[in-house]
């Protein structure tokens, strides 16, 4: 029996265990995924057969490639086993797109994606919407696999999102410059918001066709265009009258007309023309949005909300989303959820949540992010450790993602050696975390707080190490925040380290700081000065709602098997 999970709430674990043991039927009310593909990758390796036999590479967060192995093969048995999830419709097309396929990565790909939206259309609502974001190297196969899933005649869009400009030099072929998001319903009676689907007209940088029409002009810059205020009904006695030299069936009464005409509104254009309405630019809803959308940029480098995530969407293209087919208080799902765009835009617009991801990265990214964005937001967090013997099996399990809980755990943002790679390790010198710190107040620069994470066995040359790469950084000061609890050598490592001093603040604090998980969950964290800017504020909503915090773990996860889809949902 699925457990009801509370919202909002913020699960780590594979996407197809959440929503098989926590999601109920008919429970959300818009779903939007942004799956990772790879599609920078040369077509023809996608469709490269593999042998089954080999197993399935480990991928690391935020290189998203899906590969043909045992997880996908073992996927494709569940999708099309008779005593399965899957239609007699779904089971058929799975079987001829593997006979056309071969099993090569496109297929893994399908595949694992296939057995998860079997789930996501379980979970969906009649009234409620997906929207699942692709690219055009898979988007022709994974519109057949939702129609397969959802049904053809629930197909509602194919919006085309411009992600970049045209790059120059594009001697073969055309540049790759947009996303597709396909748009399904499930159910004839889904919600949809019409009224905010509109962009406010810019009146500097209009259209010609716009421009045009409203073209007349106040003093004050303001535009108009003049409207026949003429009834289309001509048996309308009432409204049929004589108004400046013109006998005509009018829209408005005698009375509503005399007041317009003395505010200004009604104008003759020239001397014994017909009177006609002024209707301003400003007043209207704007212009109508279509399936094209080339108005909302990616992120670059320099965007405010920009968190270093290579795949983040702008926070403006799920606002557009999520008011299009939802309402103030609706359950929005994202599965796929990454740094947390999705779930933030929910949180800004007054909706409920649940986010999912297979990272623990992701999940402290997420939480920074709301933390900063909505101070004093209560959600719940789910699979997270909870206590000790908690963290020493995800250290034991996984030291990577060991690192990225430990790091959120005492408030350090994770760094990488190289764009895109977060969490392989390399040329990192130790740096594994940062906290940023003001420490002069008369500015606005900050000093970085160094963290190193220990998930395994510890000696005092990993405490001579943090302190060699504190010269080398010209960092003030460094955490060794480790698993098990330091030695005694450590701690008299850390203490031959020496202290720094804040002339701002007026007072010493321990260069090499050392922090175990038990301390951690009694509450220790490191010790600096000022205020913490690791992550800076986002805009804050109007309103949100808040619940308690729970922290409950999930089912235990086998993380040394190999997980095709878990890899490929590092992102």
């Amino acid at each position: 029996m699925i457990s009801l999970a509370p919202v909002s709430t913020l699960f780590y674990g594979d996407n197809l265990d959440v929503l098989r043991e926590h999601i109920p039927d008919a429970s959300v009310d818009l779903i939007y995924l942004d799956p990772p593909f790879n599609s920078a990758r040369d077509y023809n390796v996608l469709f490269a057969e593999k042998d089954e036999s080999d197993s399935d590479a480990q991928i690391r967060a935020f290189e998203d490639s899906w590969h043909w192995g045992t997880d996908a093969e073992r996927a494709y048995k569940d999708l099309t086993s008779p005593d399965g999830r899957s239609s007699e419709k779904l089971i058929t097309f799975v079987e001829a797109l593997r006979s056309f396929l071969g099993t090569n990565d496109m297929m893994a790909y399908l595949t694992m994606m296939a057995i998860r939206l079997v789930e996501l259309r379980r979970v969906l609502k009649p009234k409620g919407s997906i929207y699942l974001h692709c690219d055009p190297v898979a988007s022709h196969y994974l519109k057949l696999v939702m129609d397969a899933i959802f049904g053809a005649e629930r197909f509602q869009n194919e919006i085309i999102w411009e992600r970049s400009t045209g790059k120059a030099l594009q001697t073969k072929r055309l540049p790759s410059n947009h996303d597709t998001i396909l748009v399904y319903r499930g159910g004839e009676g889904a919600t949809w918001n019409a009224d905010a689907m509109f962009v406010a007209y810019d009146p500097d940088n209009l259209d010609e066709k716009t421009e045009g029409k409203y073209s007349h002009r106040e003093p004050d810059g303001r535009r108009y265009t003049l409207g026949d205020i003429t009834n289309p009904n001509p048996d309308r006695p009432n409204l049929t009258y004589e108004f400046l030299g013109h006998t005509k069936v009018w829209r408005w009464t005698r009375e509503r007309m005399q007041e317009a005409y003395l505010a200004g509104l009604i104008v003759q254009p020239s001397p014994g023309a017909v009177p006609r309405e002024k209707r301003y630019l400003d007043e209207r809803k704007g212009k109508a949005v279509g399936d094209v959308w080339t108005d909302i940029p990616p992120l670059n480098s320099q965007a405010a909300e920009r968190l270093g995530y290579p795949t983040q969407k702008p926070l403006a293209l799920l606002e557009r989303i999520i008011e299009a087919s939802s309402n103030k208080g609706d359950v929005v799902l994202d599965p796929f959820c990454g740094c947390g765009t999705a779930v933030h835009a929910a949180q800004r617009l007054g909706r409920e949540w649940i986010g999912i991801d297979i990272t623990h990265l992701a999940v402290a990214l997420i939480r920074n992010r709301l933390d900063t964005a909505f101070p004093g937001i209560v959600y719940t967090v789910q699979g997270e450790p909870a206590d000790i013997e908690g963290g020493r099996a995800l250290a034991k399990a996984d030291p990577y993602q060991f690192q990225w809980w430990a790091l959120h755990l005492i408030g350090a943002r994770p760094t990488g050696d190289s764009p895109g790679r977060v969490g392989k390790k390399g040329k990192d010198r130790g740096i594994d975390g940062v906290i940023r710190f003001q420490d002069d107040t008369k500015t606005e620069k900050s000093q970085r707080l160094i963290v190193s994470v220990k998930a395994g066995h510890l000696n005092p040359g990993m405490v001579r190490d943090l302190a060699g790469t504190l010269e080398a950084e010209k960092a003030p000061i460094g955490v060794l925040f480790s698993m098990d609890a330091p030695t005694s050598e450590m701690r008299l490592a850390a203490l031959k380290a020496g202290k720094w001093r804040s002339e701002t603040w007026n007072r010493e604090y321990d260069r090499v700081q050392l922090i175990s998980v038990e301390e951690a969950f009694a509450g220790k964290r490191p010790d600096y000065p000022g205020k913490d800017t690791t992550l800076q504020p986002c805009p804050r909503p109007v309103a949100q709602r808040v619940r308690p915090v729970q922290i409950r773990p999930l089912p235990e996860i086998d993380m040394e098997e190999d997980f095709a889809g878990k890899a490929a949902e590092a992102v």
